[in-house]
């Protein structure tokens, strides 16, 4: 009881750790940022390790361990067969004290001859091994394999290489020699080697700690975070560097007179304040330091003092292990003691324990409430209610005290009771972490370069691009001229549209607009004049399945159905208005109010319909119900209807483009090239049916192995092949390829396959556009990818993004590339200059996918120079594009009967 009150200030509560971990997080925070980090003492140092082991690495590497009077020399075998096998042999090297103490390229110098000596052993000193270097100082690292030392520890006093790139000293030591050639290939500090080697048995793990003669911890950090080095894609290990917490005075509070009596006598006053509260290199000091106090006044030993007991250094961190020993504790103490010169009591030996006790479980709390810091900002990174999480850990304290590591662990259950963490211990953490850090760095460069290959098929060159835009151009042609349409894939149909608004149109008229399981229906109040507008009521029908794939009769009967309420629910029963009929499947139009069905798409499958006119089929069903009667001025498709919607808004629109699920495009050609109708004068609109762009073979060379599998598997091989490279219902299975691909191949998600990855369709090209969101972190990626069924980590996501990408840029590229054609036909057939014109555009790919309207812009400024493209989005285009249609058509028909 005593010695608790004596030692109250180094009890610390629950609330008290909370408040040290708080304190912790932001030092972390002030670490992180690129304007507070100078003025940190927690200096949080990017390592340039991106990823930790997946149990795939594979390979002979080297590791060098160097962090105090002893070195090692390792070979790592690492061997991937299913078993995940690693074999290491060592060699231990000692540092002579006049070395340590002597100039840098001595030291370097032995290193590079303890080397060869290693290698000569071994009998592979022909072999070019990659090495991974542990060396365990503050240093600042710039690259994976540069780092700049900052300050000699541990007793080191080389000259000139604080403020050098010891790599490059080991370089020139090695090269000097010439006997021997290794590849450094990373550089790290023992507690990154700590997280890589736990990392290898346990792919949770992504902190490491070391509790030994000094502290740190290190944690896989978000890029995003990371203000000091460029990036924000991906994670990268911070070295943390705590012992430096408090060092600017945070921790002031909590530190006692025996804290402050430690720093006075230590090498570096002010510095490492932290360490010199929880680490083994103090923790004996501090125990010394009270049991002097407590001797000189009298409450302990008699108020007797030796000289040992008053030597600095003489009551080790070791004794504090072997005093908290269960049983044969107190004996300790009495012989500890005893060495010493005391004559201690049972009292002595008892109040002895309790010291210890109370500045070992000090100690582990401290640690415990920043490891839950670190594990807080990690949990929040991710975002998830739960974290499970591994810790990997190493140094003397941690594995010799009895009980350090049980205080440390319940320490942090308890700051963070909604976490599952496990703690690995590190068998020979930082030689074979090295080891580790070099075969994950041989590993992901790689599978870099092998999924670099495969994505190269995918990227095109402005030159490509150049080359599908005249190919485009070279099709059109073909589908306009009378000799070649036949045999044409670009059907380039007429539409008998020959006018845009002028804005003069007036009236009400009903549209109709069909193009998928739902159709509307439309009532369009076009007004001029000073109250220039339209006005539109609509309602939404849905098509059951079994009429989409029914008879003809039942189908038009059932729109005609939807018609008749619809005027009810308007309250124009028996009013005869013009309908203007959108109608989105292939048509080959005859004059504006006859459309030809060439084929049934969407899932329709209704007999009787193809090859005949639907604006037929549909005054039929019209007359069965003798309800009411309706003049169908015009059948149009639905880019005609986003043409003309955005023609309203703007004179200069003359074309029309829809990249949604399917994507085509029509633009006003002049009446003297379309040789499918008769007459010179004037234009006419031509829906160009472009999605079958390459139906003959055209664009073979640039499509892919994964368009050819996703051409075979749909319902219409062979068919569009231009729309499979670059509308939304294709894209997401495009992607689904590649990454059954590259897992197939070892390149992502470890080689494992989910089933529902396997199924046709799950990725949706939704996903895409989620996924390329710039606002969503790697953690929503993570979240889609679990919800397929895949256990990714933060390395697949920034695959699976980058994949993404890929696909998106190509198809908003050869979207450009098509627009291109098109607005330089235009510019071409008016023999000008320079052209401005305006695209009407839409559909949910250009619509809701973050880049791609950005990219195809791009696109077509590059390949036509000499167009001035605005693109303007059409809101609601395609019913109210064919009311507009009727209403341009009355307007020209009463001109006419004028």
């Amino acid at each position: 009881f005593q010695i608790d009150k004596y030692l109250y200030d180094m009890r610390l509560s629950e609330e008290t750790l909370q408040e040290v971990s708080q304190r912790f997080g932001k030092e972390m925070e002030k670490g992180l940022g690129a304007d507070t980090n100078p003025t940190a003492s927690v200096k949080m140092l990017p390592t340039f390790v991106r990823s930790t082991p997946d149990g795939t690495e594979d390979g002979d590497f080297l590791a060098l361990d160097l962090g105090g009077t002893n070195f090692r020399v390792l070979r790592v075998k690492v061997s991937d067969n299913g078993l995940q096998k690693v074999e290491m042999e060592n060699q231990i090297y000692a540092i002579p004290e006049e070395l340590m103490r002597g100039s840098g390229v001595q030291l370097f110098d032995h290193i590079a001859e303890c080397l060869a000596n290693f290698l000569d052993k071994l009998n592979i000193k022909d072999k070019k091994l990659p090495l991974g270097f542990t060396f365990s100082f503050p240093c600042h690292q710039t690259k994976l394999d540069e780092s700049i030392l900052v300050t000699w520890t541990k007793g080191f006093k080389c000259s000139s290489v604080e403020g050098k790139d010891v790599v490059s000293m080991l370089r020139k030591s090695i090269k000097k020699r010439g006997d021997f050639d290794i590849d450094i290939v990373a550089v790290v500090n023992d507690t990154v080697g700590t997280m890589m080697t736990c990392g290898y048995d346990d792919h949770n793990c992504e902190v490491g700690l070391i509790v030994g003669t000094g502290t740190n911890a290190c944690y896989m950090e978000e890029m995003r975070h990371i203000d000091l080095v460029e990036g924000d894609e991906g994670r990268m290990c911070i070295n943390m560097e705590w012992g430096a917490f408090g060092d600017d005075g945070v921790l002031k509070d909590i530190r006692t007179e025996f804290d402050h009596e430690i720093d006075m006598g230590s090498l570096n006053p002010g510095k490492q304040l932290f360490e010199k509260m929880i680490s083994g290199m103090y923790m004996g000091e501090l125990v010394r330091l009270i049991l002097v106090k407590m001797a000189k006044e009298g409450l302990l030993f008699g108020g007797r003092l030796t000289p040992d007991l008053l030597t600095t250094g003489h009551f080790e961190t070791r004794y504090i292990s072997a005093i908290e020993k269960e049983k044969e504790g107190l004996q300790k103490a009495h012989e500890i003691l005893t060495k010493l010169g005391l004559e201690p009591s049972h009292e002595d030996c008892v109040a002895t324990l309790r010291i210890c006790q109370i500045v070992s479980t000090r100690s582990a709390n401290l640690c415990g409430a920043t490891l839950a810091a670190v594990l807080r900002r990690i949990k929040d990174n991710k975002g998830v209610e739960r974290l499970r999480s591994t810790v990997g850990v190493d140094g003397s304290v941690y594995k010799k005290h009895p009980h350090f590591a049980r205080r440390l662990h319940k320490t942090v259950r308890k700051l963070l009771p909604d976490c599952e963490i496990r703690f690995v211990r590190s068998e020979d953490g930082s030689g074979k972490g090295a080891a580790m850090v070099t075969a994950v760095a041989y590993r992901l460069a790689a599978q870099h370069k092998a999924r670099q290959k495969i994505l190269e098929a995918l990227k095109l060159s402005h030159e490509q691009l150049l080359e599908v835009k005249q190919r485009m151009r070279i099709e059109m042609e073909k589908g306009l001229g009378k000799e070649t349409h036949a045999e044409a894939a670009v059907k380039m149909l007429p539409t008998y549209v020959c006018s845009t608004p002028d804005g003069t149109e007036k009236g009400d008229f009903l549209a109709l607009d069909l193009g998928g399981t739902n159709f509307r229906v439309l009532l369009v109040r076009v007004r001029n004049g000073m109250r220039r507008g339209v006005e539109m009521h609509n309602k939404i029908y849905s098509i059951p399945v079994e009429i989409m794939q029914g008879t003809g009769e039942e189908l038009f009967d059932h729109i005609v159905h939807c018609i008749s309420d619809f005027l009810e629910y308007m309250g124009m029963k028996g009013v005869s208005l013009p309908l203007g009929f959108t109608f989105s499947f292939p048509c080959q139009q005859t004059s504006l109010d006859e459309g030809i069905l060439l084929k049934w798409t969407k899932g329709f499958k209704a007999t009787g319909c193809e090859g005949e006119d639907v604006v037929n089929l549909l005054k039929e069903a019209i007359h069965r119900r003798e309800e009411f009667d309706l003049d169908v001025v015009a059948v149009v498709n639905d880019t005609v209807g986003t043409m003309m919607t955005c023609g309203y808004e703007d004179p200069y629109c003359e074309v029309g483009l829809i990249v949604g699920t399917g994507s085509n495009a029509c633009y006003m050609e002049e009446m003297r090239n379309v040789e499918l109708v008769e007459g010179e004068e004037g234009r006419m609109c031509i829906n160009m049916e472009w999605g079958a762009f390459g139906d003959n073979g055209c664009l073979d060379d640039i499509r892919t192995e994964f368009d050819l599998a996703v051409d075979e598997l749909s319902l219409n091989p062979g068919k569009q092949r231009f729309e499979k490279m670059i509308s939304g219902m294709y894209l997401g299975e495009i992607v689904r390829n590649i990454l059954i691909d590259f897992t197939k191949r070892g390149l992502l998600f470890r080689g494992r396959i989910s089933e529902r990855l396997k199924t046709r369709g799950i990725f949706e090209t939704k996903f895409l556009s989620q996924i390329e969101s710039d606002c969503l972190a790697l953690l929503q990626v993570r979240s889609i990818l679990q919800h397929l069924g895949l256990e990714s980590t933060c390395d697949d996501s920034i695959i699976v993004k980058e994949v993404c990408a890929v696909v998106a840029r190509r198809a908003a590229q050869l979207c450009g590339a098509g627009m291109a054609a098109v607005v330089d036909k235009i510019r071409e057939n008016r023999g000008l200059d320079f052209l401005k014109v305006t695209v009407g555009v839409d559909g949910t790919l250009y619509k809701l996918h973050p880049h791609f309207s950005t990219v195809m812009h791009e696109t077509v400024k590059q390949l036509s120079p000499k167009c001035e493209v605005t693109f303007l989005q059409s809101e609601d285009g395609s019913g109210k594009g064919a009311a507009l249609i009727t209403a341009v058509a009355c307007r020209i028909r009463e001109a006419g009967q004028r």
